[in-house]
């Protein structure tokens, strides 16, 4: 059984590399003086965290054995203030870092999303849905912790490793070297779980976006699912997605977690070792109050160092997400306006395909298209599935870029003209009607956001959705759901050509634009098309030729060629394919 795109997981196309962090580190730089301010308030309350020990010291030596009260009154005050100070000093780190790092999420977030905005249909033909949703939300999400944290504490743990060091140093510089004999061994343990960790949650990025890209294409297709009771076939496979989900996630999780306990487990030997030497060095320049600081430093510069080591799990973890983010933000558009591209002035409508030739890589859809169109002909596009009517109207669109030759729009190759301006000229519906959610007045206003109400009604009557829209509870600001689910097939797309023609185009194009349209609404439809394709240049692609009768010419296109060409009555009288076409679907229709 072939396997599909949602359980093969993706590859690397660009290598890890540092430049990753270097680019995190241009969406941070904006807010490089709140993280300054945030840094040097941090380092105030770790500088009044760490006298505490040397306060204890303080008070085993001194102030107890003197039996002075006030002294250890003055102490507690002391360290009483210095954790007030921590207190407030970590609560206005945790504001500020939560905003700083929300607001670099949400740049990176909205530069990945306007980047895919841009990217071509190509794109998206290649990718499930699935797998580019999940590095949009989940991945951008998972350096939330990393920006919020991860940076600010890792210079406050660093500032407190060498202030802890400098205090230890100061009460004994012999315990302080012998403390230090477990760092080499933490170092190795570092270095042997790098690239094992790093493999592994790449991996889990992986199968976490297999499961995002099936529970993306299993919603979408519900009903089909229901249609053909497939509930069974969904669930066994959802479970091998989810179980290759939980495998990764454990063994990342667990190569993960060894660091910590390594951490723990040598701080605790390192602690005891320290008690059982420096017990014996009490009374040879080594007091009580001394070895009890020693011994709290010692434990609070453990606890700085499984900070660094969190912190680095964090960056490994993180990388595994920057690098399926900045990959995807190289991805470069394969159509795009070229640098010295001109602004496509108003058209008239004149569009010529000169020797068009158009395939993906050893498979050829198009082969020498030519033929000529004068502005306001009505162009009708026939001939079976998969013979290429579609393709030519993308190619006209430049949704695709064609191999060779050339299209050109009044004179004008759409090659040396800016993409905006020439798709803005264009009304295009599309085979599949998209309807978002929002009102069927916003749905409709979507192909000019200026318009006003009264000429998005015009439209609507125009195309005889008007009817039915204030037939609906609230009219034009009945509430649609997420692809229009609510509306029937032929209501999306009355919705969507009247949206496609009150952008007011010079060139129309419509593909299959009535194949969901009853009988009575299309002759209705008709109608009202009769005047709005006066003097546009327009493409249809119709399955029921009945609809293309009246255009300007028919082109009878099969495999990737223009076999005829003529008006519906020329074609007629030729006998050719396009007679036997009309006269078999004629024959059909009568049968039915």
């Amino acid at each position: 059984m072939a396997r599909n795109k949602f359980d093969v997981d993706e590859e690397l196309e660009t290598p890890f590399s540092l430049m990753h962090l270097k680019r995190l580190l241009v969406y941070i730089a904006p807010y490089k003086g709140k993280i300054t301010l945030t840094v040097c308030i941090m380092l105030i309350a770790s500088a009044a965290n760490l006298i505490g020990p040397y306060l204890i010291k303080q008070a085993i030596d001194k102030e107890i054995p003197e039996k002075n009260i006030n002294g250890l009154l003055i102490l507690s005050g002391i360290y009483l203030l210095a954790l007030i100070i921590t207190g407030v000093c970590m609560k206005y780190r945790i504001r500020m870092m939560s905003d700083i790092g929300q607001s670099v999420i949400k740049k990176i977030r909205a530069d990945l999303f306007i980047h895919l905005q841009k990217l071509s249909f190509s794109f998206y033909d290649n990718r499930p849905h699935g797998k580019i949703l999940v590095r949009v939300v989940n991945y951008v999400n998972s350096l939330s912790d990393l920006l919020s944290n991860g940076l600010i504490n890792l210079i406050t743990d660093i500032f407190s490793l060498v202030v802890i060091l400098g205090f230890m140093l100061f009460i004994d510089v012999k315990l302080t070297f012998l403390a230090l004999l477990g760092f080499p061994v933490l170092a190795a343990i570092i270095f042997l779980i790098k690239n094992a960790q790093r493999k592994a949650w790449q991996n889990l990025s992986n199968k976490q976006s297999n499961m995002n890209a099936y529970i993306h294409e299993s919603i979408n297709g519900i009903r089909v699912t229901q249609a053909f009771a497939r509930e069974e076939e969904n669930k066994r496979i959802f479970q091998e997605v989810s179980d290759g989900y939980r495998s990764s996630w454990m063994k990342a999780v667990y190569i993960q977690f060894l660091l910590w306990p390594s951490i723990e487990n040598i701080s605790v030997l390192t602690v005891s070792f320290i008690y059982v030497i420096g017990i014996s060095f009490i009374g040879n320049g080594v007091t009580v109050g001394s070895l009890v600081a020693f011994v709290g430093y010692l434990w609070m510069f453990w606890t700085p160092l499984a900070n660094i080591g969190i912190f680095y799990n964090a960056i490994i973890n993180a990388m595994a997400y920057l690098e399926r983010i900045f990959e995807m933000m190289d991805e470069k558009p394969t159509v795009m306006s070229d640098p010295d591209a001109v602004e496509l002035k108003e058209i008239k409508g004149k569009v010529e395909f000169k020797n068009v030739v158009f395939g993906y890589e050893e498979e050829k859809i198009l082969n020498n298209i030519s033929f000529k169109v004068n502005p306001g002909d009505t162009i009708a596009l026939v001939g079976a599935t998969g013979s290429g009517k579609t393709t030519i109207i993308s190619l006209l669109s430049r949704f695709y870029d064609i191999n060779s030759g050339q299209i050109k729009i009044d004179d004008v190759d759409i090659k040396t003209v800016t993409i905006p301006s020439l798709r803005k000229q264009m009304g295009v519906m599309l085979q599949d009607s998209l309807i978002f959610s929002g009102t069927i007045m916003d749905n409709i206003r979507y192909g000019r956001l200026d318009a006003t109400d009264e000429e998005v009604i015009m439209a609507a009557r125009a195309v005889r959705a008007h009817q039915f829209i204030i037939e609906m509870e609230d009219g034009y600001q009945t509430e649609v759901n997420e692809r229009g689910t609510r509306l029937s097939n032929g209501q999306r797309q009355l919705i969507s050509f009247a949206r496609a023609l009150l952008a007011n185009p010079r060139i129309l194009i419509l593909d299959e634009a009535t194949s969901s349209i009853d009988t009575e609404t299309e002759i209705a439809l008709q109608k009202g098309l009769e005047t709005l394709l006066t003097g546009r240049t327009s493409f249809i692609i119709a399955h029921r030729l009945s609809t293309i009768q009246s255009a300007t010419r028919i082109l009878f296109i099969d495999k990737g060629e223009i076999l005829e060409e003529g008006s519906h009555e020329d074609l007629m009288n030729t006998k050719g394919h396009y007679w036997k076409l009309y006269h078999s679907q004629h024959l059909s229709l009568n049968i039915g």
